[in-house]
């Protein structure tokens, strides 16, 4: 079936941690398996890292719809000096 994906910016300041949710991205593929459904993150963040909460200070590269809907994935700010607020797009 077809694909759509919705996302919106999220922001963070030094230090910040923020737990993705359905409403950043969400995206649907015609199935009713959100645990099949797998995001690939391509670019990371250039002042962090994506985790997944049960293992912090590890990054991720790939993370399910059903992590995101279980509120498992966060987008964590390096706290580095200068970097100013950052989005995740």
């Amino acid at each position: 079936g077809d694909i759509v994906l919705l996302a919106k910016p999220v922001t963070l300041t030094e230090g910040d941690r923020v737990t993705l949710t359905t409403d950043v991205p969400v995206a649907t593929d015609g199935t009713s398996k959100p645990e099949k459904l797998l995001y690939a993150v391509s670019l990371p963040p250039v002042h962090g890292q994506i985790e997944h909460i049960n293992y912090p200070g590890v990054p991720i590269s790939s993370y399910s719809q059903l992590d995101v809907v279980a509120q498992k994935v966060s987008n964590v700010h390096d706290n580095s000096h200068g970097a100013g607020k950052k989005s995740l797009r």
